[in-house]
């Protein structure tokens, strides 16, 4: 049970984004860990007061809101000016953003209203044209360690559609797929497959934790680890509300009774569904998802290798296996010190000393856990019938153990409670909830990420290794690595893990984040997702042919969304009125959540009938 100073956690039963009953228990017990490291209040106070769109007075802005109540409900329209509150991950705030690398009063919400359907989205959108008030939306808003439910534009009014826009509409289990509303979760879908009965048939795919969007994640590019890891390449057909309130279908859903929507997602034409994934081109109302067949048998496994220097030619070994699909899933390589930070347990319980964790310290701490001393851990995953599984496990083995010190982790030594059966669990397609527990790592537990993108070699994962390694001892910060491979690419998620009430370390954990995104970009990595406070930078970096894809979004900002509207500066994607008036951050120090207002340039609004509803 929960400590009665904690505030209960909702299941499922009670709350669209609750967690599953059958994680109750392991949800209050990560609840509590987390709850033991925070030094103090949930509650932050307003020293700004109400966050005002921009270029709004109060009265105006008081007025533009009464008028949206009477086009909703009062009770679907929340004025969000009192105290912020902060919570944990099953309880996180849909105002701002509760792991705050810069102030939380930065990048926060005026208001959050909750459309009921899509003609209530519709109806925002055009309330905001009218009034040229910015709107964000959110399907659950837990992108943490990006930015979370935060609007990059402060004052900015929050369209959380997972509130009351989050049924199941369909699962089809002949052709293996479904259709989604923003507000369902990866563990309401793993629930609902189970309660039709449909278990034995259907998997899904989750990432690290269960509790965000299926539409939310997939639409940011997220990641599990079945074979069906990559989402965006899973999803087939979107419904989008356009920045002036038209409503399209993309592929096979704009054909009048089609019955293949989510079977192909192509449909005739441009294949539109990819200025739809980190944009601000509209807001998605259902997705339809593939999920994967019932592979017939599971099997994980583990290897661990010795020293830092096998990374290189573990790499060159995981990459002809992975494109194969000998290694058949989205898998990960991850630093021993991760092995001990996901225990949940502080780092004083290791080390107190200044600056990164020694790694003679981590090799002794590693040496007394059950899976022993380390540097690299490999977790995967085969599937089928048992002789197949065989198959590919002999010619893994083979190849892994080409590494000297190559150690396979006997599954039936580890204790219950030991991370590998967390990624056992999500690798078989059942969502969980143990990863963020390395946010206990200091106290009042923030993170944020550095996430390089690169071929699947060894001297790619070497650079990009010792790039961070080496902001992160400037920072005297701890690194913790993680390399996720696809099948072309692999992925390298670096978690900062800071303390969201100490501004110093703040302060560190940013410029040591806009140096590695620096030294990348000079490499010639970019990141496939950041932060708020960062996208600007990031953007920056794809600067090809004089910034020619800027220059091409840009031009499709501004004939969708001609009054700018709509997540204004999301990915780094300006509307015209607020380009170059002080909005974009680029580095630490430039630029701002508010800009300069009182530059905005003025809106020609168009005349023109309003959408169909």
């Amino acid at each position: 049970m929960s400590s009665p100073n904690i505030p209960s956690t909702p299941t499922l039963n009670n709350s669209h984004s609750g967690i599953p009953p059958r994680l109750l228990s392991k949800a209050n017990a990560a609840k509590s860990l987390i709850y033991a490291g925070k030094t103090s209040s949930d509650a932050i106070p307003r020293t700004q007061g109400l966050a005002l769109p921009p270029g709004l007075s109060k009265p105006a802005f008081l007025s533009a809101i009464s008028e949206l109540r009477t086009i909703l409900g009062t009770q679907h329209v929340e004025l969000i000016d009192g105290d912020l509150q902060n919570g944990w991950y099953m309880e996180h705030p849909n105002t701002h953003d509760m792991m705050p690398i810069l102030d939380s009063e930065k990048f926060v919400a005026s208001a959050v209203v909750y459309p009921g359907c899509v003609a209530d989205v519709q109806k925002i959108t055009v309330w905001a044209n009218k009034y040229l008030i910015p709107i964000s939306p959110i399907s659950l808003g837990r992108n943490l360690g990006y930015g979370g439910s935060a609007p990059r534009v402060r004052g900015s009014v929050t369209i959380d559609l997972g509130r009351r826009m989050n049924k199941i509409l369909d699962i089809n289990a002949e052709d293996c797929t479904c259709l989604v509303e923003p507000g369902v979760t990866f563990y309401a879908l793993y629930e609902d497959i189970q309660k039709r009965g449909l278990g034995d048939r259907l998997w899904i795919d989750s990432p690290d934790l269960g509790g965000g969007s299926v539409v939310g994640n997939t639409l940011d590019r997220g990641v599990g680890y079945t074979p069906y890891g990559d989402h965006w390449a899973m999803h087939a057909g979107l419904e989008v509300v356009l920045p002036e309130g038209e409503v399209v279908r993309t592929g096979m859903g704009s054909l009048p009774g089609n019955n293949t929507w989510q079977s192909f997602p192509y449909g005739f034409g441009p294949f539109s569904d990819g200025i739809f994934s980190q944009s601000n081109f509209g807001i998605v109302t259902k997705m339809g998802m593939t999920l994967m067949p019932n592979p017939g048998g599971y099997e994980s496994f583990m290897y661990t290798f010795q020293n830092e220097s096998d990374l290189v030619p573990l790499i060159e070994i995981i990459r002809p296996l992975r494109i194969s699909n000998i290694l058949e899933n989205v898998a990960q390589l991850r630093h021993g010190l991760q092995t001990l930070a996901v225990k949940g347990h502080p780092r004083t319980r290791y080390y107190s000393g200044g600056g990164p964790m020694p790694q003679s310290i981590i090799h002794l701490e590693l040496q007394k856990a059950p899976i022993g001393d380390h540097t690299w851990a490999y977790y995967g995953m085969t599937y089928g019938p048992p002789h197949i599984r065989k198959y590919k496990s002999d010619i893994i083995d083979a190849e892994f153990r080409k590494i000297p010190g190559c150690r396979k982790i006997d599954p039936s030594t580890l204790p219950a409670d030991e991370y590998f059966w967390s990624r056992d669990k999500i690798a078989a397609g059942e969502p969980d909830l143990v990863e963020l527990l390395w946010t206990n790592w200091v106290p009042n537990g923030c993170h944020i990420a550095f996430s390089p993108v690169s071929p699947i070699r060894g001297a790619d994962a070497q650079k990009l290794y010792e790039l961070a390694k080496k902001r992160h001892t400037e920072a005297g910060i701890d690194l913790m690595p993680a390399f996720c491979v696809g099948l072309r690419e692999m992925h390298l998620i670096v978690e900062i893990v800071f303390d969201g009430k100490n501004e110093e370390m703040k302060k560190k954990a940013e410029k040591c984040l806009r140096d590695m995104i620096s030294d990348a970009a000079e490499l010639g990595y970019g990141e496939y997702r950041t932060h708020l406070a960062l996208m600007d930078q990031v953007a920056s970096t794809y600067s090809w042919n004089d910034n020619a894809l800027m220059k091409f979004n840009e031009k499709l900002k501004d004939a969708l969304d001609p009054n700018g509207i709509l997540a204004p500066g999301r990915c780094g994607i300006w509307p015209k009125r607020f380009r170059g008036r002080g909005w974009e951050m680029t580095e630490a120090g430039s630029g701002s959540s508010e800009g300069l207002a009182w530059l905005l340039a003025p809106v020609k609004r168009k005349s023109k009938s309003s959408p169909k509803l």
